[in-house]
């Protein structure tokens, strides 16, 4: 993707003419959409737009003179060709050569030009975010600068007075709990998502649960990919690193698994939602049944537990799409792309090997060995299993023989399972939280700060992670001096970061509730409650017993910050820090110690 130009000055001013003209549609859509009606004239910011789309065409032609091989441009930016004879066809044909009332053709110029200037602006923004990866510099620098941009970002459109269903503006710090929630899938609200905010509100919700699950640069990874562009081998090392992925030559492979995986997984989720809904928010049409699919389809895929209901799915506790679709999907979103990437390829690799035997006699007893499961793949399916299963019968048992008076048993095998489930990830619930009891109450906090998968966008400290910390147990038990899972022997740097993570989420999450407990005090919750509120928080979960919206000013705030730092994680953090930190090559001598 990198292009050499003859002139650096001139490149460095059209960089900074790029960013200007952007940030300039950016505020002309703002005083379009976000106030009704329109703070200037509409015919004054239509003006304006087109005068962007000049200067962007004016950019690109200096681009192209100034570059060293045209060749290298004109492969580089291809879609722009057709982009613009698109443009160019609309905007002169509209009233000539389409039938095409004044009026009308009037309107689909202006929405061509807002479409052409939205693709440049967005193209813009995921060419950055990947060059800066690549920059030479720590990468989860730029992966936290992508959330906290697109989260105040986010905060900003969702103040807009078009972006509540009441008309009036949203306070900052709503706005920022919001933006904040949504862009690191957790699903902690202040303001009720079907009723309070209007349909542009909750189309900007779901854009930051979809580009905060799958990430600002992987999703301009996907861009480059889907145009035809290829990576430099510095973009791939930054793209490694930010997958985790093994390999450099699977990085293009799995970006495109990550994208088509999304959609896929997502647009039959929705298919399957489709027609649940007995009761949605704003009428109960075709569209609303479809936009309420599709938000609740990403919502679980992304982990993210927004819903359209103000008590989430308890009215759909009784409904086989709850269990049969939605949890699904919160396991798939949980588990992670790289197990995905892992179970698709083994899936792929049978499927071969049986039409090969099939219809091709010669490849019998030439084939290749089949593929094996990743240990990864390993352990996070059987960590999942075991934590669902004992998450299922300890909720199951502890509603079933409550020792509390008065405690109703609305908790069934499934509401149990169910819950099991979303507590480790998602946030959505089909019984009351803050009716269950303290024992249960323990047990999801404890699946929270689990948590899903490595690679998912799920918090928590992770299933991996659990599984490494038991296995050393384990090990030291047995007196083994390698920690062993499956017939392997995992590295003692591996143990050390799961040490490392378990001890900083532990203290994160104490420091937390103790902050809360001071914050809150006038209040009155009790300490379960705001441990269970940072729990959550902390592992961007979404569940609460109903005390997130009369939390403080600086309660909130607290919970912004836990959000950010439960989506991240404390070791991409302390990398961020420490990432200029060179290792000590030198060791002490030993000396024994007593433990225990």
């Amino acid at each position: 993707m990198q292009i050499d130009f003859e002139n650096k000055q001139l490149e460095r001013v059209l960089i900074g003419v790029n960013a200007i003209a952007s940030a300039m549609v950016v505020a002309t859509f703002i005083l379009l959409f976000g106030f009704d009606p329109p703070l200037l004239s509409t015919q004054i910011l239509y003006s304006a737009q087109l005068f962007l789309l000049f200067v962007f065409i004016t950019e690109k032609i200096l681009r192209c003179i100034n570059c060293t091989s045209k060749k290298q441009f004109l492969r580089n930016y291809w879609f722009e060709i057709p982009l613009l004879l698109a443009l160019l066809i609309t905007v002169l044909g509209g009233g000539r050569w389409f039938a095409l009332e004044k009026s009308v053709a009037s309107d689909v110029r202006h929405f061509a030009v807002g479409i052409y200037l939205v693709l440049q602006v967005v193209l813009k923004l995921c060419r950055t975010s990947i060059e800066l990866a690549a920059s030479g510099k720590n990468p989860t620098q730029t992966l936290i600068a992508s959330f906290v941009v697109l989260i105040l970002s986010g905060a900003g459109i969702l103040m807009l007075p078009t972006a509540s269903a009441n008309g009036q503006s949203l306070r900052f710090i709503d706005a920022l709990f919001t933006s904040t929630s949504a862009t690191c899938v957790t699903g902690l609200i202040v303001k009720d998502t079907g009723s309070d905010f209007s349909l542009m509100g909750q189309v900007v919700i779901l854009s930051l649960i979809q580009l905060g699950g799958l990430g600002i640069v992987i999703f301009g990874a996907v861009l480059a990919l889907l145009l035809g562009q290829a990576f430099s081998l510095r973009e791939s090392a930054a793209m490694q690193d930010l997958l985790s992925a093994n390999t450099l030559s699977k990085i293009g492979n799995m970006i495109a698994f990550i994208f088509g995986g999304t959609v896929l997984i997502e647009a039959v989720g929705a298919f399957c939602l489709y027609g649940m809904w007995d009761d949605v928010p704003g009428g109960s049409g075709i569209h609303s049944q479809l936009f309420c699919s599709i938000f609740h389809s990403i919502s679980a895929f992304c982990n993210a537990g927004f819903g359209l209901f103000e008590n989430s799915l308890i009215d759909y506790s009784r409904s086989w799409q709850t269990y049969l679709i939605i949890c699904p999907l919160i396991i798939l979103g949980g588990l992670g792309f790289a197990v995905l990437f892992d179970l698709f390829n083994i899936m792929a690799d049978r499927i071969k090997r049986i039409l090969k035997k099939t219809f091709s006699k010669q490849y019998r007893f030439s084939m290749a060995t089949p593929k094996k499961m990743l240990l990864q793949t390993k352990v996070v399916l059987v960590t999942s299993l075991i934590l669902i299963i004992l998450g299922t019968a300890a909720i199951l048992l502890f509603e079933t023989y409550s020792f509390r008076d008065n405690h109703p048993n609305n908790v069934n095998i499934l509401d149990a399972f169910f819950q099991s489930v979303t507590s480790r990830t998602a946030g959505f619930n089909t019984v009351d939280i803050s009716d269950m009891t303290s024992s249960s109450k323990l047990v999801i906090i404890l699946l929270m700060f689990v948590g899903g998968s490595p690679g998912s966008s799920a918090g928590g400290i992770k299933t991996v992670t659990l599984a490494v910390i038991l296995m050393t147990l384990m090990a030291t038990l047995r007196k083994r001096g390698d920690v062993e899972i499956f017939k392997r022997s995992i590295r003692i740097i591996v143990v050390g970061r799961a040490i490392t993570v378990t001890m900083l989420f532990s203290a994160v999450l104490l420091i937390t509730s103790l902050a809360l407990s001071i914050t809150e005090n006038s209040n009155g919750f009790s300490f379960s409650d705001i441990l269970f509120e940072a729990g959550s928080a902390l592992g961007t979960v979404g569940l609460s017993t109903g005390i997130t919206s009369t939390l403080t000013t600086a309660g909130k705030l607290i919970i912004i910050i836990v959000m950010l730092i439960g989506r991240l994680g404390p070791l991409t953090l302390m990398a961020a820090l420490t990432f200029n930190l060179k290792p000590a090559r030198y060791n002490y001598p030993e000396e024994s110690l007593i433990v225990g």
